[in-house]
């Protein structure tokens, strides 16, 4: 018997009328003869088109605020880029590993992506750039899967900033930890907590107490530990971000490079370990003694002003992205920030803002 893809089959056609026209192709079913095997290939399977069968052959484990995090992928500059990000950690914490899954296909648009969509319901939550460059979770179960163009991946700063670490933090934010808008430093070992809006000077007084003695733990996001018995916060106190004006501040900025940061604002991100110069002491995780919310405007004459109890859970929780039962979770972890002593620090510049800080110690 021939093989079916070098045969033509044919079959009789019922008469019409009672004839059969046997004078023309037309009086008969022709199925056509198949392509080669080798000049086109096999047809694919109809769920490909939803990369849904990746092979993830590369992995590595990675510690994020000390907790232990694997990153499995197709493509080896995953990995490196998730080691620009995390590689500076290697303490744990816990024994729970979570896992983020990256699938790089070829191509994509040279263009540069836009900042992710990011939407949210209960316990799922997507980050959308376009229909190539997408991110999918669910917070309750710690899933997730990141699709990406090789183009995106490519845009290095793109990559981590707006879909590795924000998936790692976010998976984090729903299990172990509580993010906060805030700056953190300490002396004697009791840390203060430096909120306020975008703008009020959070990465800049941080940075400025660092260089004046005081230990550094993070310029504008800490993370409260979630099972702590009181108040501690976990900081990226291995790097620093500001604006570009901070470089009218501190002359060693001055010749670093602005680069995008997650929500698109322009930075300059600086390694602690680069300026050995300074004598900068870090420390990664605080214990929360005090908070102060940063007030700064031109005829400010230097003052701390005692805020009501409760205050900073009222205000960290408006200011939290989470929605559903995993913003429930968080609401319910701040109320561990009710009993911390809260003031508002009115100040016009940073040599004001440090004497009056000094006081709380």
């Amino acid at each position: 018997m021939l093989p079916i893809d070098l045969a033509v089959q044919t079959e009789p056609v019922a008469p019409i009328n009672g004839r059969q026209d046997h004078s023309s192709v037309s009086g008969r079913r022709v199925r056509p003869r198949a392509q080669k095997k080798d000049k086109v290939p096999p047809p694919g399977k109809p769920q490909d088109a939803l990369l849904c069968d990746f092979e993830l052959p590369y992995h590595r484990t990675f510690y994020p605020l000390g907790f232990a995090v694997e990153i499995m992928t197709n493509d080896p500059d995953v990995l490196v880029a998730a080691n620009e990000s995390f590689g500076h950690r290697r303490l744990r914490r816990g024994s729970t590993t979570l896992q983020v899954r990256i699938g790089i296909s070829s191509g994509g648009n040279s263009k540069c992506l836009p900042e992710p969509t990011r939407r949210e319901y209960n316990h799922l939550y997507s980050l959308v750039a376009d229909g190539d460059n997408q991110a999918l979770l669910d917070l309750k179960t710690y899933t997730s899967f990141i699709w990406l163009k090789k183009t995106a991946l490519s845009n290095r700063l793109y990559f981590r900033y707006n879909f590795l670490e924000k998936v790692v933090y976010l998976l984090l934010g729903a299990s172990v930890v509580t993010d906060i808008h805030a700056a953190c430093i300490s002396k004697n070992g009791k840390g203060i907590l430096l909120c306020g809006n975008s703008g009020a000077g959070k990465s800049t007084l941080a940075y400025a107490c660092a260089r004046a003695g005081w230990v550094y733990t993070s310029d504008d996001t800490c993370y409260l530990i979630n099972d702590s018995d009181h108040p501690r916060v976990i900081g990226h106190s291995h790097r620093a971000r500001f604006r570009p004006e901070a470089k009218a501040l501190f002359p060693e900025l001055e010749n670093r490079d602005v680069t995008p940061r997650m929500e698109g604002k322009p930075s300059i991100e600086v390694q602690i370990a680069e300026l050995h110069d300074l004598n900068i002491s870090t420390k990664p995780e605080v214990k929360v003694h005090s908070i102060v919310y940063l007030n700064r405007y031109p005829l400010a004459n230097g003052k701390l002003v005692t805020l009501p109890a409760g205050t900073a859970t009222l205000r960290t929780c408006q200011e939290l992205f989470s929605a559903g039962e995993i913003r429930e979770k968080h609401e319910k972890i701040l109320q561990t920030l009710s009993d911390v002593p809260t003031y508002e620090l009115h100040y016009r510049n940073l040599h004001d803002a440090i004497q009056k800080l000094d006081l709380l110690m």
